[in-house]
């Protein structure tokens, strides 16, 4: 896995401090592991780190020895500490916090337990150690979603290796394969790709099914004229990717054929929207438009799109805006899904997705795959 360098790790720190300070708080207790590996380029399925002005601690067990001392090495800013041999993390936090008596630190709101707040409270103040610990909420995902230099060579390359894994599953003959054995093939090809692993559980539908949009693959076989859904993603370095094609197995199935046509108008709508100082919902809009002209706009059941990054489904959202939460305009730098959908119980679905970049001068798609209704 290719780790961002220090200098870059170096200058998300300071936007971060920035951010806190910006917010009269001293530091940031940090327990989402996202937006740890985002700080410090340390992925594991178990750590803490605290922020403040002067300093960078990063928390973990030993099973993350030598990623720990790697990450001491290669950046002197962090200071790095592993749990005593049957430590808790939140004793380990506790110790850690002890240093900062007086300081006003805020945590996660989102990501910290009632409970576990209640212990690390009781525990400082128990220990005479009263660091006031102030509820925040999106301090780190604020800054997670303008990709930085770095991020943006991962997606991009992402979103090319993920094109060929479509490129090369679209080119099967996929009438007589069972549901499960195409979304173990997508899987074995993302592998080969080098992908670290699938971004979430592979979907592949076919017939009535695709009218479900997160429908499990299952063991239906896929029959001549039947719409197949499919919907993968991979992780590389740490960022996923995600596509969707809508194919017919076969000749037939015209009905099927002209959805298909109007959910690339209905994305290709959306696409042509997407520039600088947007309001997202304005994208979801024009898609929603152009299903509505073909007066199938009721059956377009969820959002336009939702940001990609190191989780599957981050800021933006690219949906209708809810009542007093308007999401902040686009802004280079942003990468997002464009996938609209029609859903026909009994009948089936279409949904067809790709991964953009918006740019100074507009949008540019990160996934090149071709949409046509039958397999290429």
């Amino acid at each position: 896995m290719r780790l961002p360098p220090p200098d870059l790790l170096a200058a998300r720190a300071q936007r971060l401090r920035d951010s806190i300070s910006a917010r009269q708080l001293d530091g940031l207790v940090i327990t989402s592991l996202p937006n740890i590996a985002y700080l410090t380029g340390f992925f594991a399925t178990a750590a803490a780190l605290v922020v403040t002005s002067e300093t960078v601690i990063l928390v973990s067990d030993a099973r993350y020895a030598r990623p720990l001392q790697d990450r001491a090495r290669e950046w002197p800013e962090v200071r790095t500490v592993m749990l005593d041999a049957g430590q808790s993390y939140d004793d380990a936090i506790v110790a850690v916090l002890g240093a900062f008596n007086g300081l006003r630190l805020g945590f996660e709101a989102s990501h910290l337990t009632f409970g576990r707040h209640r212990y690390l409270s009781g525990r400082l103040h128990a220990s005479g150690s009263t660091p006031p610990l102030v509820d925040t909420d999106g301090i780190v995902e604020g800054l997670r979603v303008v990709k930085d230099w770095w991020e943006i060579e991962r997606l991009r390359d992402g979103g090319e290796r993920l094109s060929r894994v479509a490129k090369c599953i679209l080119s099967k003959a996929l009438a007589g394969l069972a549901e499960s054995a195409v979304a173990a093939e997508i899987e074995a090809a993302l592998r080969r790709e080098g992908f670290e692993r699938a971004a979430f559980d592979t979907i592949v539908a076919a017939g009535p099914n695709t009218a479900l949009p997160h429908a499990r693959a299952g063991s239906r076989r896929i029959e001549p004229g039947d719409l197949v859904m499919m919907d993968f993603g991979g992780v590389l370095d740490g960022y996923c990717t995600d596509v969707t094609r809508t194919v017919i197995a076969g000749p037939g199935n015209q009905r099927g054929r002209r959805l298909i046509a109007r959910v690339i108008e209905a994305q290709d709508a959306a696409f042509r929207v997407v520039r600088a100082g947007v309001a997202p919902e304005d994208v979801d809009a024009a898609a929603r438009a152009a299903l509505a002209r073909h007066e199938i706009g009721d059956a377009f059941t969820h959002g336009t799109g939702h940001g990609l990054g190191l989780e599957i489904h981050e800021a933006p959202r690219v949906t209708r805006a809810r009542d007093g939460e308007a999401e902040p305009p686009l802004a280079p730098g942003m990468v997002f899904t464009v996938e609209p959908g029609v859903y026909f119980e009994r009948f089936g679905g279409v949904r067809i997705e790709d991964d953009l970049l918006v740019t100074e001068n507009g949008a540019e798609w990160l996934t090149d795959i071709p949409r046509a209704c039958e397999p290429i």
